[in-house]
């Protein structure tokens, strides 16, 4: 069976992240998931494209999960996490994914 592509390990981890939160008004729960997802695509970032290519891959996540909240303060929550999520999977997708 192929492996599941990291742009999607990443971007569910954003967008489950964000549901489980917001369904459970936890966010602690949401940081779990976004945290796992990020987690499950490091190995194959880093055997791809470095260390150094990882962590930047893994800054990206952090940062969009970030950019997302004053993101949806000005387009709402769903289409924020639709645009960040979108923007990590590009990248994993470039960086890594379309190598394999």
């Amino acid at each position: 069976m192929p492996a599941v592509p990291t742009s999607l390990l990443a971007a569910g981890g954003l967008t489950g992240g964000f549901a489980l939160a917001q369904a459970t008004k936890k966010r602690q729960l949401g940081g779990a998931v976004f945290a796992a997802g990020t987690a499950a695509a490091f190995p194959r970032w880093r055997r791809t494209v470095g260390t150094g290519g990882a962590a930047a891959l893994t800054g990206l996540a952090i940062g969009a999960m970030g950019a997302s909240h004053p993101l949806a303060k000005k387009i709402g929550a769903w289409p924020s996490v639709a645009v960040v999520s979108g923007v990590v999977a590009a990248a994993a997708y470039i960086a890594v994914d379309r190598r394999s």
